[in-house]
């Protein structure tokens, strides 16, 4: 037990620790939010708020993982398998928050509104996913096998070399999703923590590899700090940062447990705002200037209808643990 409180703890306090360093620091750099001129009324107000706030979470995961790695790699050879994963899974989440980072960059000090175009950061994006996929792929079929455990059915599939664009088209699809969600106070936060304890839940249930559990339960316990100073009212935003960084971490999670699919269940909120954004542009294009929704991603569309942002915040939270829910059971049938 003490192998998964410590990991949790040790972010979280952590976490803690570095949150009321962090934001007067980039206060004072005047690292602040902008926010969309179309976008809900409520939200002018969160206008200079401090962004770029996911290294309260990233710098413990970074600082715990690291020491995990040297752990598992005293305890001899046959914990190879777990220093492996926990590092593999902390490399591709950075790779991810060094993307999401310089396009922070570009919006807090450049000053470009939009930060990276959706043309750069889609190959940014697909390098890193491209590097994690290829290197997974020349481990052996140790990794490109998948299991097809869900609804009742089961069994495994070797995907060879369709493991390589797989995993890209998995890496890249979730990052732009997760990335989507971070619109409200806590929003993403919280459904994050969801999934990693889901993926927590289903690595015990199977006898999964120690080194994710390890890593899922540091970034669980540094992300509830973090929700500590990113709940309504929100005193500090992760940036894309973050978002790009957990969105990476849930989908190489699900790829190292063989079960990149359930993302589909697990992720449906994911799922749903990226598509909200999608049929929205494609209706405003269809009928030549109407909308579909209120405003997208989704999540605004319910703020517009009168929703306060704790309302949708609940809302969502709660559907997502119940997918996880039902995803669980769809597993273990």
């Amino acid at each position: 037990m003490g192998t998964y409180v410590i990991p949790f703890l040790s972010a979280f306090i952590l976490s803690c620790i570095a949150g009321p360093i962090l934001i007067p620091f980039l206060k004072r750099l005047k690292f602040g939010q902008t926010e969309r001129d179309n976008g809900p009324s409520s939200h002018l107000k969160k206008k200079g708020t401090p962004t770029i706030g996911a290294w309260i979470f990233l710098i413990p995961l970074i600082l715990i993982t690291v020491g995990a790695y040297f752990i598992f790699g005293a305890l001899g050879r046959e914990y190879d398998a777990y220093k492996t994963n926990t590092i593999t899974l902390l490399l591709v989440t950075l790779g991810f928050a060094v993307v999401g980072s310089y396009d922070d960059y570009l919006k807090v000090i450049k000053k470009h509104k939009d930060g990276l175009k959706a043309k750069q950061k889609m190959i940014l994006l697909f390098i890193v996913s491209l590097i994690f996929s290829v290197y997974l792929y020349m481990q052996g079929d140790t990794y490109t096998i998948i299991n097809l455990d869900f609804f009742g059915l089961h069994g495994s599939l070797d995907l060879g070399f369709w493991f390589i664009p797989l995993t890209v088209f998995i890496l890249v699809s979730i990052t732009n999703a997760v990335n989507l969600t971070d619109g409200v106070d806590g929003l993403c936060t919280g459904s994050i923590i969801i999934v990693l304890a889901f993926f927590v839940l289903i690595s015990l249930t199977f006898s999964g590899n120690q080194g994710i559990r390890v890593f899922c339960i540091t970034l669980i316990g540094g992300l509830c700090g973090f929700l500590i100073f990113n709940y309504h009212p929100a005193k500090i935003f992760m940036g894309d940062t973050g978002s790009l960084a957990l969105g990476g971490a849930i989908g190489a999670t699900a790829i190292l447990l063989k079960m990149p699919f359930v993302l589909l269940l697990v992720g449906l909120l994911y799922v749903i705002e990226v598509m909200s954004d999608i049929l929205q542009v494609a209706y405003f294009k269809k009928t030549h200037g109407k909308r579909l929704f209120k405003m997208a991603p989704i999540h605004h569309h319910f703020e517009l209808l009168g929703w306060s942002e704790l309302k949708v915040v609940y809302v969502f939270w709660t559907f997502t643990l119940l997918c996880c829910i039902l995803a669980y059971f769809c597993i273990t049938l």
